[in-house]
């Protein structure tokens, strides 16, 4: 059996859609992709114009704001997904134990 009979049922679908399915189940990764981007990029921006701040304090703080932004999208998506798990059945089925 030559590799080309078998695939699996992942190497089927393309990287985008692979990215979009995955978004679909878990929709605070790419939020938290996005805000540490965008932390990054106004971290960079604002690297000119510091002022007196050193460039360690500068980095240390711009750290701080995307690790946050990424544990806070986190957070939010295992809530999210315990909410979709466990909380949101019960409302919807409540004869069922």
């Amino acid at each position: 059996m030559s590799s080309e009979e078998w695939k699996p049922a992942a190497e089927d679908e393309s990287k985008t859609s692979k990215l979009i399915r995955k978004s679909k189940e878990s929709p605070f990764v790419p939020i938290g992709v996005a805000g540490f981007l965008g932390v990054v990029a106004y971290g960079l921006y604002r690297l000119r114009s510091r002022g007196e701040e050193k460039l360690s304090v500068h980095l240390i703080h711009m750290r701080v704001g995307a690790q946050g932004f990424v544990v806070g999208a986190m957070t939010f998506g295992v809530l999210y997904s315990m909410y979709r798990e466990y909380i949101k059945p019960r409302f919807e089925h409540p004869d069922d134990k």
